[in-house]
C-alpha cells in the first residue's frame, strides 16, 4: 500500500467528491452529504493507494485551540481530520490505519495533537478503530434518543 499526500487538482477534486458521493449513499454517519469543492479546499489532502487504484483518502487541517483547556493549552496547534473514508472492498485491511498514521507522523513537527469527530452508525467499530488500533483518548460524546 502507498499513501502519499497530493495537491487539489481538478482530477482529485473529481475522486473526492466521486468517494463522498459513495459514502453518502452508504448511509453510514448521520447526515453525512456528499462534499462540495468548497468542504475541500485549504485542506491538505491524503490518499491511500492498492494496485494503483486510490481506495481511500483523509483530509484536514492544523487548526489552533480555542476553548479546549480540559485536553490541552490554549492555542496549541491541532490537526483536525475532516474525514477519513476507505472504499468498502478495502476496509479491515489497514488502510484507514495508514492514512492517519501517515498523517500523524507528518504533521508531528507543526502540531501536538490530532484530533477527529465521528457521526457514524457504527460507534462500536469506530471506537474500536480510534481509541484501541490508533491509541487516541476519548474526549467527549454527543448522544440522542427519539422520544
Amino acid at each position: 500500500m502507498k499513501v502519499y499526500e497530493v495537491d487539489l487538482t481538478d482530477e482529485v477534486l473529481v475522486q473526492l467528491i466521486n468517494f463522498s458521493i459513495d459514502w453518502e449513499k452508504e448511509r453510514s454517519s448521520f447526515g453525512y452529504r456528499a462534499n462540495e469543492k468548497s468542504d475541500i479546499e485549504g485542506n491538505r489532502i491524503f490518499f491511500a493507494e492498492e494496485g494503483g487504484k486510490v481506495c481511500g483518502y483523509l483530509f484536514g487541517n492544523i487548526h489552533h485551540s480555542k476553548n479546549m483547556e480540559v485536553i490541552m493549552p490554549a492555542d496549541t496547534a491541532y490537526f483536525e481530520v475532516e474525514e477519513l473514508y476507505v472504499v468498502p472492498d478495502a476496509r479491515s485491511r489497514g488502510v484507514g490505519s495508514a492514512l492517519f498514521l501517515y498523517v500523524e507522523n507528518l504533521v508531528k513537527p507543526e502540531a501536538s495533537y490530532m484530533m477527529v469527530g465521528t457521526a457514524t452508525k457504527n460507534w462500536k467499530a469506530i471506537l474500536h478503530f480510534y481509541l484501541e488500533e490508533l491509541g487516541m483518548e476519548f474526549w467527549s460524546a454527543r448522544l440522542f434518543k427519539k422520544i
